[in-house]
């Protein structure tokens, strides 16, 4: 994940942004252009002045919001909780006031490059606060809390199968977390179990569906103080093309993939019948979500044992073959590192292997969702993972890599350039290096014999989990996206959420919830697609 704390050209979105305490009034002189300068025509000098005054603002609070983000994320405590909302609260009043203010340069003709970054400061954050006393701090916290809650998720559970075993051991409330849960629908292959833990996992999530309505309020009036319709469209405006044309594009882009993920559907669907039968997955209906996998639905690898499409033929296990070969955390991201470097770039900095999180913690909460973060944007690089021994991970590891080194590339750019080209574009490069994790890579690096490397008979298979990862999580990435546009124009109210997300889940996945949802179905889930800057919260 990119670094959260990073105020940029695109005014990346703060984790737990908002606002900042009030500041004496001789710092806020110093901050704000005197009167008799509102006045007067601005110059080009002075647009510089301000671009350059600002970014040693943002570099100053960037450095210590990342760190305190880091450490809220790594340690979730009440305390922790509240540096990250004051500290939300700062950069949302620092992103407030430095967007009006960037305003008085609006009808100087100022070149290319300062225009560029005048035009990042305007936009404001993704999370905007409006100019009025509390709304920052309010927002900091709501999204604070919104992200502890989601760190700190747990439920009781108790699987009688036997290869879930571990998870009981000092056990004695059956308590399971988001890792626990997500492997249980991984690897179980019994629906009533599936749906158990589908349910179980959602009912932390009911009481964050009028924080998430109320954050969503402030930050529609943030927007709209900005100059746009609503968040989505300031969301939408951050792809160098008018907003409404990003949301047509992005239709015309998916009617191109939709034949063949329509194809997809009707396979898999197909086959789960095959193993689940009609009362389970019937042909005329949409798949049970539950059933994929994948705690979201959102990629459906897990269950390709279920659909490959040749038997018999030679394939690879790449879990079985990092446990065989003896790889454990700390190796795979040495390996992931050794790609990278194999490729020209230098090593990751010593500091890398001793501040990362690279498994989790028995004795505190944290935040597992995989990310990637570059604290001071120079070489303090760093990945928060609770690292499994499996090929998803090892997968993983190769795409929140692939953000450090990215980050690493751009780092004596000008603050206002150190992020990717767009939010989508980090998340295109880490999906590319994805795709490089092929058999003959499994033999560079030592795990697989090339007598083992499969022939061309199995290349279809190979498509085939391929497709399962990437062309199964393209419509959820849209459609998280629509949802949330839905919401923030108002076309879907609180009460709508849930009906409003399931419409769309069919819509666009062709997936059924296991079970009725009620409107308190809120379910979060942060950093789970392609805008990785932006925290999320959807219901499921």
């Amino acid at each position: 994940m990119k670094n959260i704390f990073i105020l940029t050209v695109s005014a990346a979105a703060l984790l737990t942004a908002s606002c900042q305490d009030k500041t004496t009034r001789s710092t806020q002189a110093m901050q704000m252009p005197a009167q008799s300068e509102q006045e007067t025509a601005p110059t080009i000098q002075e647009a510089k002045t301000f671009l350059e005054t600002s970014a040693k603002e943002i570099e100053t609070l960037s450095l210590r919001g990342a760190k305190i983000a880091w450490i809220n994320n790594n340690f979730i405590t009440e305390d922790t909780d509240w540096l990250a909302s004051k500290v939300g609260e700062e950069f949302g009043l620092l992103s407030t006031r430095l967007a009006n203010s960037a305003k008085r340069f609006n009808d100087l003709s100022l070149p290319a490059d300062m225009a560029r970054k005048m035009d990042g400061l305007k936009r404001g954050s993704n999370f905007p606060a409006p100019d009025k006393e509390g709304a920052a701090a309010e927002q900091a916290t709501i999204q604070t809390s919104l992200n502890s809650a989601y760190g700190k998720g747990e439920f009781s559970y108790k699987s009688k199968d036997p290869q879930f075993a571990d998870f009981y051991k000092d056990n004695d409330k059956n308590i399971l977390n988001l890792g626990q849960a997500s492997t249980i629908m991984a690897k179980s292959r019994n629906p009533e179990e599936l749906q158990s833990v589908w349910e179980g996992w959602r009912t932390i999530s009911p009481s964050m569906r009028k924080e998430y309505a109320r954050m969503v309020e402030i930050i529609n009036q943030g927007s709209s103080e900005l100059g746009f319709k609503d968040t989505g469209a300031l969301w939408r405006a951050g792809y160098d093309m008018p907003a409404d044309e990003f949301t047509k594009e992005a239709d015309r882009l998916w009617s191109q993939v939709k034949p063949l993920y329509d194809e997809l559907h009707c396979h898999v669907r197909a086959k789960l019948n095959e193993n689940y039968g009609d009362e389970i997955v019937p042909l005329d209906k949409p798949i049970r979500a539950d059933l994929l996998g994948n705690m979201w639905g959102q990629s459906w690898g897990n269950i390709y044992d279920l659909v490959e499409p040749v038997k018999n033929v030679k394939t690879i296990d790449e879990t079985a073959l990092l446990k065989a070969a003896g790889y454990d955390a700390i190796k795979m991201v040495k390996t992931g590192e050794a790609f990278f470097t194999s490729l020209g770039f230098a090593p990751l900095p010593e500091t890398f292997w001793q501040r990362s999180l690279f498994l989790k913690p028995k004795d505190r909460d944290v935040v597992c969702h995989a990310s990637a973060w570059d604290l001071d944007d120079k070489e303090d690089l760093r990945i928060k993972m609770c690292i499994k021994v499996d090929s998803e991970d090892f997968k993983t590891i190769h795409h929140e890599l692939g953000h450090n080194f990215y980050q690493r590339a751009y780092k004596n750019q000008s603050v206002y350039y150190k992020t990717g080209a767009n939010d989508g574009f980090h998340e295109a490069i880490g999906d590319m290096i994805g795709l490089s994790i092929t058999p003959e890579y499994l033999v560079k690096i030592g795990v697989l014999d090339a007598k083992d490397v499969p022939d061309a008979s199995a290349d279809l298979n190979l498509l085939m989990q391929q497709a399962m990862e990437k062309v199964a999580f393209l419509p959820f990435g849209l459609m998280v996206d629509q949802w949330r546009w839905k919401v923030f124009n108002g076309e879907y109210s609180p009460s709508e959420y849930n009906d409003g997300w399931w419409e769309l889940r069919n819509k666009y996945q062709g997936l059924r919830a296991p079970s009725s949802r009620s409107t308190n179905a809120l379910t979060p889930a942060l950093n789970i697609i392609f805008l990785e800057t932006r925290p999320i919260c959807v219901i499921s």
